[in-house]
């Protein structure tokens, strides 16, 4: 589990974020994230040697499939998504990332190709971490290593988590849910953008464009109102209820 932030702790965490050109918030951000979660500053200091915020333009590439891993990547704000290209030139989105996650970082320590491609689906900041300076470490401190395949072992046993979740809860559920990610308060009425293109948005929840749209006329009932890629939810509590316990029904 990842550590709570201690306030105190800021003065002594500065110099690392103005290293990384982080602000101290996102350097919490940072800390929690999956490859991080559990490790203390001390532990993750280290290796973020080299490790730099970079912001990235809506559509742009971040690596190809193929290319060596270099690198992996902390998303601080906006949008990525990983796709891959089929033999006919198609492409199959294979995951989309969001403000906390991490990604890239397995295909790091096992010292592959990226099996993927990354973009950037949003004008996103993301941190970029150095692969060379990372595993430099690790192969130096038996320690670090072991601290971080423990991290690496948390992750994949909270994928696992995510994946029951996910199916155990049916389409309309998990639709409701990320839109509560996106709502400021937890009751009254609200009223939000959606930050993805729903295809993408479908991809990220696992269901198909159409299933979406099924799902958001389903919401309309529980005051869930959408035009285009703006949508008023008359009350948040509501939606909340519905992700506990599905109002609406089963799709």
């Amino acid at each position: 589990m990842a550590t709570a932030h201690d306030p105190r702790a800021d003065d002594e965490w500065a110099p690392l974020a103005r290293r990384c050109g982080l602000r101290l918030e996102e350097l919490h951000l940072v800390l929690h994230s999956p490859v991080f979660a559990g490790l203390s500053a001390a532990a993750v200091a280290p290796l973020l040697e080299g490790a730099v915020a970079k912001a990235f333009a809506r559509d742009a590439i971040l690596f190809l499939q193929g290319e060596p891993a270099t690198r992996f990547f902390v998303v601080l704000e906006g949008w990525v998504r990983l796709y891959r290209q089929t033999p006919q030139g198609q492409e199959v989105t294979i995951a989309v990332f969001g403000r906390g996650d991490s990604f890239a970082e397995a295909v790091v320590l096992q010292t592959m190709p990226f099996p993927v491609s990354g973009q950037a689906i949003a004008a996103s900041r993301l941190l970029v971490v150095p692969a060379d300076t990372v595993m430099r470490h690790l192969r130096d401190s038996t320690e670090l290593c072991f601290k971080v395949m423990a991290a690496m072992s948390r992750r994949l046993h909270d994928l696992v988590f995510q994946l029951e979740n996910v199916s155990s809860r049916s389409t309309v559920q998990r639709l409701a849910l990320f839109l509560l990610r996106l709502c400021d308060g937890s009751r009254g009425e609200c009223r939000i953008e959606l930050p993805l293109d729903k295809n993408l948005i479908a991809a990220r929840l696992g269901m198909q464009p159409e299933t979406l749209s099924r799902c958001l006329a389903k919401l309309r009932g529980a005051g869930v109102e959408s035009v285009g890629h703006h949508l008023h939810i008359a009350d948040v509590a509501r939606l909340r209820a519905i992700v506990a316990q599905d109002e609406v029904g089963p799709l």
